[in-house]
């Protein structure tokens, strides 16, 4: 049993990006064109992930690694819809006359095969978040159709990845909505130290860092530990006494559970995942346990795949990756 960990140094996340605890971060005005923007923005990471991925390992490496025809003929479709996104964003926003945003450099954390398909899956899950999140916010019809169209595929994509990494690949029968700012932060990871910043109105929370498991991670009964969490917070005014929630998000719940300091005062900890979760969720860290906007985090999110009982193990995602 082993959970992926990624373990390659990248960036320091969170002396680059993350915010103060004192400046907390609100609810981001938005209009269509940044929204449309934002998805562009996602659709470029996922184009240059693909192109990277199917560049560095043939068809050969798959099948190696476990991965049997057609699941390489697969990932080139894959890699297609995704160029055919940024194509379409792209024509949206200049028949709108809105300026685009310009694909970046990126960096993605894997060292072979099996490695760059549970990342392939991880994103896959944040880009359906995403979509997910902002479609409340879109005021124009078309680009909501349009924005759902796109939604369903990236859907798609990460159902067949997860039956691919022997993950169940309907886990939930809610997808789970993320906003702005907790997809930026989780975006922002793969971006190097120094490269020209996306210029939409988002920023990262402080980073949330996991400390990965060996074995399954089940709801109701596996622990978490939040490395250095209570630490970085103290610094930032968070006392012992200060109560704090870790809040995971599952589809649409999200459920909180009061944090505890570890013993060597460094980390909080959970003793147990909540009933309910499963399959790819997100957990931050908040203040409140009941107030669940972007005001009240203090760090994460953090990406945790909940296993059902009868399927292989996991993975955890976290900043500490890139430390």
């Amino acid at each position: 049993m082993h959970c992926h960990t990624f373990i390659v140094p990248i960036l320091a996340i969170g002396s680059s990006i993350a915010i103060p605890l004192q400046k907390r971060l609100s609810t981001p005005e938005v209009n269509d064109g940044i929204i449309l923007n934002y998805s562009l923005t996602l659709e470029y990471l996922q184009r240059a992930f693909y192109h990277e991925g199917l560049n560095n390992f043939k068809q050969r490496d798959f099948m190696e690694a476990g991965f049997e025809n057609p699941f390489y003929d697969n990932l080139q479709q894959i890699y297609q819809d995704q160029q055919n996104h940024v194509d379409f964003l792209i024509q949206a926003l200049q028949a709108a006359e809105i300026p685009h945003t310009e694909e970046r450099s990126y960096n993605f954390p894997y060292s072979d095969v099996a490695s760059w398909v549970a990342l392939a899956g991880i994103l896959e899950g944040l880009s359906t978040s995403a979509y997910l999140g902002s479609a409340a916010l879109i005021v124009d019809r078309d680009y909501l159709a349009a924005s759902n169209s796109i939604l369903s595929s990236e859907a798609r994509h990460a159902s067949y990845l997860r039956a691919a990494l022997s993950e169940s690949p309907s886990p939930y029968s809610f997808e789970t909505p993320l906003s702005f700012n907790e997809v930026y932060t989780l975006a922002a990871l793969f971006i190097p130290k120094g490269a020209n910043p996306v210029h939409l109105p988002f920023q990262a929370f402080p980073d949330l860092n996991l400390q990965c498991s060996p074995y399954y991670y089940e709801e109701g009964r596996s622990s978490v530990t939040f490395s250095g969490a209570f630490e970085e917070a103290n610094k930032l005014g968070v006392k012992e006494t200060t109560p704090i929630f870790a809040i995971f998000y599952s589809g649409l719940m999200k459920i909180p559970v009061r944090v505890r300091l570890s013993g060597n005062e460094k980390d909080y900890k959970i003793d147990k995942i909540p009933d309910g979760v499963l399959g790819q969720c997100y957990i931050v860290l908040s203040r409140s346990d009941y107030n669940f906007s972007d005001e009240q985090v203090i760090a994460g999110p953090a990406i945790l795949e909940v296993a059902l009982l009868h399927l292989l193990p996991i993975y955890c995602f976290t900043a500490d990756v890139y430390a």
